[in-house]
This record gives C-alpha cells, structure tokens and sequence, in this order.
C-alpha cells in the first residue's frame, strides 16, 4: 500500500512539473511575442490639412481633428463634414484628400518597421497592408511606389478595389461607384463577383448593383476631360498632402512631452514620428556692381 501511495506521489509531482513546464513556456512566448509588439512601431496618420470641420473615431472617443495631429491609423474612423474637406497622410506614405461628407473606416492598417534615414522618400518605407471601407463621399489617393509584399484594398457597398498604385479616385454613394484610374495600376471587383478587371490609366469603372442576388454590372469607359480636370484636382490635394511630411522611426522620449513631432509611446522603445517638409533654404547669390570690376591695365 505504501509503494503504491508512494509511485501515486512521484507520479503526480511528475504531472505538476511538466504542467508547469508547459504553463511557463506558454507565458514566455506570450511574454516574447508581447516584447516583440512593444518594439515595433504602430502604423500612424498625419492631419495634413483641415478646412472645415471633420473628425476622427479612435475607438475611445470621436474628437475634432486639427492640423498637424497625430493617430495610431488602424481601426480609426474618419469622417468629413458638408462643405468641409481634408488631407492625410499614412505612415507608409500614401495621401488621401476626403470630399464633402466623407467617411472612410481604416478597418486594417499594418506596417511592418522600418529602417530610419531612408534615401528615397518616393518608395514605400516597408510592407504594408491596407483594408479600408468607403461607405459614402470620395477620397482621391497617391501612393508611394508599393514595396514587393504589400497590399491595399479600398471597400464600398459595390466593389473592392486592389490597388497597386499611384493615383486613383473612389467616389461611391447609394447607387453606384466610380473608380477612376489616373496614373498606376488597379483591379476592381464587384461584390459577389469571383473575378476582376483591371484598368488602364485614364480610364474607369463604372459599378451598379441592380439585384441583392446577382454580382453588380461593371461598366469601364474612358475618363473625359472634364472629368480628368476634377478628378486631377482630388489626387492633386492628396499629392500634395503627402510631399509636406514623411514617418522614421525614432527612440522613445523618456520624457511627458505630447509635441506633434515628438510622439511617446509607452507600449515600446520605436515610435514612428512624422517628419514635417521644410522648403530648403535658398543660398543667398551676391552680384557684383559693374563699377567696381575693374578694366585690366593696358600696356
């Protein structure tokens, strides 16, 4: 009887440890993968221009935007109000311009780190992948050239759009959506549909459900040019936005400033910080006065 109390004993001493065991590289890893988080910098947007009034839902609390402000961009909701526009600018560098009574939901909005003093500002800084849902207004997009591995899809109630670059416009109300291709390269799908059809520059998608039980139709024609005027005008605004600033990655701040360009982060060491775009400063040119060269001597 007491051998066998004694093996019972060892035996479940022995199940301790190796729950133990399995409990405690659970946790390391929860641990590791939880450092690993906290070191890499979460994807940002910067408030590159505000007229009139628009707003911005974190998730915590929906506040008014202001220029120069600072997100985390994933799972953020912006919306324009009527007769009011802006302009933001993502951390992987893409430029959006929002119209009048706008609201764009950045459902996804991954970037992986990045090294800091990058040479060319024109190419994506890292992957990245974007999935954002346009349920009203129009947005004008311009992208930075997309690195190998990332993605960015655009959502409305009709189609999806994969967007591989560079200017493009997504305008959608109730009964219809309108993608228009500057510059670049997209696929548009229509709900329901398998597959998809790309356009060419200077071209756009016309999409319209017309049964809750059938894929939308998909009609692509040439942009005219009084559309190719307004249109031009949208992804302008956003071009512009995303020349005026650009993200690196930058040491956490061991201090309590909340400046625009100098962002804390407590969840970890990087933070990815906006860079505001300076004109650069002109050399000053001096001009000599015709009266003070003097003539060569003449023999």
């Amino acid at each position: 009887m007491s051998t066998f109390t004694r093996h019972s004993t060892k035996a479940a001493s022995a199940l301790v440890i190796a729950i133990s065991a399995v409990f405690f590289t659970a946790f390391a890893q929860a641990d590791e993968n939880s450092d690993a988080k906290r070191r890499n910098p979460s994807s940002k947007l910067y408030i590159a221009d505000v007229q009139g009034m628009a707003s911005i839902n974190t998730g915590e609390k929906i506040e008014d935007i202001t220029k120069k402000s600072v997100y985390s961009a994933e799972g953020v909701v912006l919306e324009t109000a009527p007769e009011s526009q802006n302009a933001i600018v993502l951390s992987n560098g893409t430029g959006i311009s929002f119209d009048p009574d706008t609201r764009l939901e950045m459902q996804r909005f991954l970037q992986e780190p990045f090294s800091p003093n990058r040479t060319d500002l024109d190419v994506e800084p890292s992957v990245s992948q974007t999935n954002a849902f346009l349920p009203r207004g129009a947005v004008g997009l311009c992208t930075s050239k997309l690195v190998a591995g990332s993605t960015m899809t655009y959502s409305t109630r009709h189609a999806s759009v994969s967007i591989r670059g560079r200017k493009v416009v997504i305008e959608t109300n109730d009964n219809e959506t309108v993608v228009s291709l500057l510059e670049g390269d997209v696929t548009v799908r229509g709900d329901l549909m398998t597959g998809g059809q790309s356009l060419e520059p200077g071209q756009q998608a016309i999409i319209k459900r017309t049964s809750n039980f059938e894929p939308p139709e998909i009609t692509i024609q040439p942009i005219s040019q009084p559309d190719m005027k307004r249109l031009g005008d949208k992804v302008a605004l956003a071009c512009m936005a995303r020349k005026t600033v650009y993200f690196e990655t930058a040491e956490r701040q061991n201090d309590s400033s909340d400046g625009v360009f100098n962002q804390t982060d407590a969840a970890g060491n990087d933070v990815l910080v906006p860079v505001e775009v300076l004109p650069g400063t002109l050399q000053p040119v001096f001009t000599i006065s015709p009266y003070k060269i003097t003539a060569p001597a003449t023999r």
